[in-house]
């Protein structure tokens, strides 16, 4: 029953997912924004307001790499590219702290909302090149831990903040790195390196069925909080994780983030 807005750059692809919610019996609108911009993304608060006069839920999914700011095998570190360094911070971090100080303000006139960031197990352990995007998401899960009991304290218990960690999942965005054209992948024997490296740690730990992948959103953005845990999703045996920063009247608590 939630009335969704899609806001990005690329406006054929946002319009077409409108399309489909509708399809399905839902609603929907498309609206442009630029996560580092502000001006716009004020401008998108005004839109959501006078379309449907309130806030209850922001997902902060904008976010990408550059190769400049990424260290191949075959390079050090001093061939880094600190300009773009500096743009894939701004646009993982600053690109998830601009729409929070924009959108959060309607949530705290309310005293209630949730907010749910998107991090990266590259936030919790280093990973090959991606040097970059792995601090900027470090940031994002840090900044999600804050924000949870800043807000709780100073605005309302009932406003929470909240992040995600996807694993690998192979995407449009990075399917050229790691498959050939004929779907096999790139580099085998790393694949496989890190597969076992997984297996380890999820004999270690408890998961839960890819199933439930789908219920994590709703479940981020629900009235009625999870308890108090750290839980790690299973897709395509590579590694979800959703970092719970649930907070009370009678407590302000973390959930634990598994290295």
């Amino acid at each position: 029953g939630a009335k969704v807005v899609i806001m990005g750059r690329k406006t054929d692809a946002g319009n077409a997912m409108v399309a489909d919610i509708k399809e399905k019996g839902g609603e929907a609108m498309y609206l442009t924004t630029d996560v580092m911009n502000r001006e716009l993304l004020e401008q998108n608060l005004v839109d959501i307001m006078t379309a449907y006069g309130r806030v209850d839920a922001l997902l902060n999914a904008a976010g990408g790499n550059m190769p400049g700011a990424t260290i191949a095998p075959d390079k050090t570190f001093f061939d880094l590219n600190p300009d773009d360094f500096q743009k894939v911070l701004n646009l993982n971090l600053m690109g998830t702290v601009l729409p929070t100080h924009v959108f959060l303000q309607q949530m705290a006139k309310q005293g209630k909302g949730a907010i749910v960031n998107f991090s990266s197990m590259s936030a919790f352990r280093p990973l090959t090149r991606v040097v970059g995007y792995g601090v900027a998401k470090a940031g994002v899960s840090n900044f999600t831990a804050y924000m949870a009991t800043e807000v709780a304290k100073k605005f309302s218990t009932a406003i929470r903040v909240n992040a995600i960690a996807p694993g690998f999942f192979l995407t449009e965005q990075n399917r050229g790195l790691l498959t050939n054209p004929d779907g096999s992948w790139t580099n085998a024997d790393m694949i496989l390196s890190i597969r076992r490296q997984w297996d380890v740690w999820v004999s270690q730990k408890s998961f839960v069925a890819p199933s439930t992948i789908s219920s994590a959103m709703p479940h981020s953005l629900s009235q009625v909080p999870l308890p108090l845990s750290m839980v790690a999703l299973m897709c395509l045996q590579f590694k979800f994780q959703i970092i719970w920063f649930c907070v009370n009247k009678h407590s302000v608590g973390m959930g634990q983030m598994i290295p």
